[in-house]
């Protein structure tokens, strides 16, 4: 569902990222992992068509992010952590609003609402001003947002950023239901005990360079049990 050949991005004598190649299965939870400043925003931006890349080339459920960038973007979400929303708008019309930018208009809208409130829980939600909403509602919403036309690729670059912890479990969970829906998720974050519990495959970004790659479980060997280790592990052994 999306696989990128040789992604880089350069800013003038900087390499953000540099020769990035990985895919992400079709049901499956990618997780790129690495501190802040590896890479992994840029890369997300690359592949949401978002920044041009120096070089490289990426497709989103087979679609070109240079050659074909709106079809990429009708065939994927994005979720950041710190999203806005607006404050005046209740729920409800937040989504309306934003589903009109693919279509998603009338009766195919109710039922997309529907959908979207069971599987987020989103009881109490959609008829509150944004302004009154806690920070837990407020991501729900943007979750919302992200999912109404159904992307068969959603991208989470550090979701639970300020989240606290009932949100973040509810962000969790929700990574895990939209999975068994047949969708491709790319989890990206710093906290590795997050992508212990979600991710299927990791990809280990420092530097901009893709230093491991390979399932959550053969990673978390390398570590004892523990991905924050193994990611440590791999950097000690490509400084030796």
């Amino acid at each position: 569902m999306v696989e990128a050949t040789g992604l880089s991005k350069n800013y003038k004598d900087f390499k953000a990222v540099e020769s990035l190649s990985f895919r992400v299965d079709h049901g499956e939870v990618y997780g790129l992992l690495g501190p802040n400043g590896a890479g992994k925003t840029t890369t997300l931006r690359m592949l949401a068509t978002l920044l041009a890349p120096s070089s490289g080339t990426a497709t989103v459920a087979g679609h070109d992010i240079r050659k074909q960038p709106l079809e990429v973007r009708r065939n994927l979400g994005i979720v950041n952590g710190g999203m806005q929303v607006y404050e005046r708008l209740t729920g409800r019309e937040v989504l309306e609003f934003f589903a009109g930018f693919y279509g998603v208009e009338g009766r195919l809208f109710r039922e997309r609402l529907e959908w979207v409130a069971g599987l987020l829980e989103m009881d109490g939600v959609l008829d509150k001003l944004v302004r009154e909403m806690s920070t837990g509602m407020r991501q729900k919403v943007v979750i919302a947002r992200s999912i109404l036309h159904q992307p068969p690729v959603l991208l989470l670059d550090e979701a639970t950023a300020g989240l606290d912890v009932f949100a973040r479990r509810s962000l969790l969970d929700f990574v895990k239901q939209y999975r068994s829906l047949g969708k491709s998720l790319i989890y990206s974050t710093h906290v590795m005990s997050e992508a212990e519990e979600v991710c299927d495959r990791v990809g280990f970004l420092y530097g901009g360079k893709l230093v491991y790659e390979g399932p959550a479980g053969e990673a978390m060997s390398h570590g004892g049990g523990s991905l924050e280790r193994a990611f440590i592990r791999r950097l000690e052994e490509v400084a030796a």
